[in-house]
């Protein structure tokens, strides 16, 4: 049986008019002898009725204190909708379907409301459905616990939905369908002639993502990478092809893919970070105190630099004021920057090559952007800037990389 999973985000099912372009993408596959099952996220963004983030504002709406579980069997009302009225329209269109929730699809999690972790996927369901020629449409972003709960997966819960079903299903393909025409080397709305990449490693778009990207969620990539079920990321609102991500040995045509010469692959960023500064030369286990307490704390690090002289990291801004009076609490004086960016250069072809930084360097230094901090491995280069930098940053890079090309 020939499978392929199809993803929809909440943007391709917000109107009658983007549900009909699903329906074509359905369709097209079918004629092609495909068995396809469908993953669908909840209606729209925020502000519309049935988004997910509505729902939230619902459940907070008066100061109510909703309950982690209870929050969950509200969330997982949004894919529900999508799941039921798509259905309703496949059949309409005389394509037979039926849908399934994430707990009929067969997904066992743990009991981490909010943010569970997929323990396995037992599809059984979905191939009897499949054998009577039905499309079966799957609420993505969810599951149900061994003790019967239902759960949510998180930010990026339907892309991990999908290509958990994918790996499941031994699928030939998972096609995650967004509202832009595959992986771009940069933001468009930032970096105008950022251009779509037609290839991508598995590991290039999983630091694209981490970095900062949000076409395609981390969790998902690391799911197709281990299971290694080829990705194509997708515009719902267009026949292109997209981007495929797959092992670089599957690339079909190496040159085009230009997997050997392509040192940087794109350009990513995260705004809103705060840099924090400690001088700590004088001061015994300053550092494992400073780290326990902002564990302690909840608070994400992140840009990690320890010497004999001090610590230096960044935390968001969100986090800045408790990660300031925590320390604090420690008799240690911070330094804190706010409003401060992390660019990130990515690209399979860095490890190694001489000249990336002096060209990074040499890009920003044109534009007179100061490198308040920098790391490096060996896919990424991060750079700490300015948030006022972070456009320009963005843009003298990916011209110096030739990215555009």
């Amino acid at each position: 049986m020939r499978i392929l999973v199809q993803k929809f985000g909440g943007t391709s099912l917000s109107t009658p008019e983007a549900r009909s372009r699903v329906i074509q993408h359905i369709r097209r596959e079918l004629e092609q002898q495909l068995h396809l099952v469908v993953v669908v996220s909840a209606m729209g963004r925020k502000g519309d009725p049935y988004a997910t983030d509505t729902l939230l504002e619902l459940a907070s709406s008066n100061n109510a204190l909703l309950p982690v579980r209870e929050r969950d069997l509200l969330l997982c009302c949004g894919e529900l909708i999508s799941a039921a009225v798509l259905c309703g329209q496949l059949c309409r269109e005389g394509i037979a379907a039926t849908a399934l929730t994430g707990a009929q699809a067969g997904f066992i999690t743990d009991d981490n409301h909010g943010n569970a972790r997929i323990l396995s996927v037992k599809p059984d369901r979905i191939l009897q459905e499949l054998e009577a020629s039905r499309v079966v449409i799957v609420t993505g972003f969810q599951g149900q616990s061994k003790s019967g709960e239902l759960t949510t997966l998180g930010r990026g819960g339907s892309d991990t939905s999908a290509t958990a079903l994918g790996a499941a299903l031994h699928a030939e393909m998972v096609d995650i369908y967004t509202d832009v025409n595959g992986i771009l080397t940069a933001d468009p709305r930032i970096v105008e002639d950022a251009r779509p990449l037609k290839y991508v490693s598995y590991s290039e778009i999983c630091n694209m993502a981490q970095q900062g990207a949000k076409v395609i969620h981390p969790r998902a990539v690391e799911i197709a990478m281990q299971s290694q079920v080829p990705l194509r990321v997708r515009s719902t609102f267009s026949d292109n092809e997209g981007t495929l991500v797959t092992r670089p040995e599957s690339f079909k045509d190496a040159a085009e893919a230009d997997i050997v010469d392509r040192y940087v692959t794109g350009v990513t960023y995260m705004s809103h970070i705060t840099h924090i500064s400690v001088d700590c030369a004088s001061l015994q286990d300053t550092p494992l105190r400073i780290f326990r307490r902002m564990a302690e704390h909840a608070i994400s690090v992140d840009f990690i630099s320890v010497t004999p002289e001090g610590v230096r990291y960044t935390v968001f801004d969100d986090d800045a004021q408790k990660a300031e009076q925590a320390l604090k609490d420690l008799g240690l004086n911070p330094h804190i920057s706010k409003g401060c960016a992390k660019v990130s250069i990515i690209g399979g072809g860095i490890n190694g090559v001489p000249g990336i930084m002096s060209r990074i360097i040499e890009a920003l230094s044109e534009h007179g952007i100061p490198i308040l901090q920098s790391a490096d491995s060996n896919t990424t280069i991060w750079l700490l800037v300015r948030n006022e930098d972070m456009g320009n940053a963005l843009r003298s890079l990916h011209s110096k990389f030739e990215l555009h090309r």
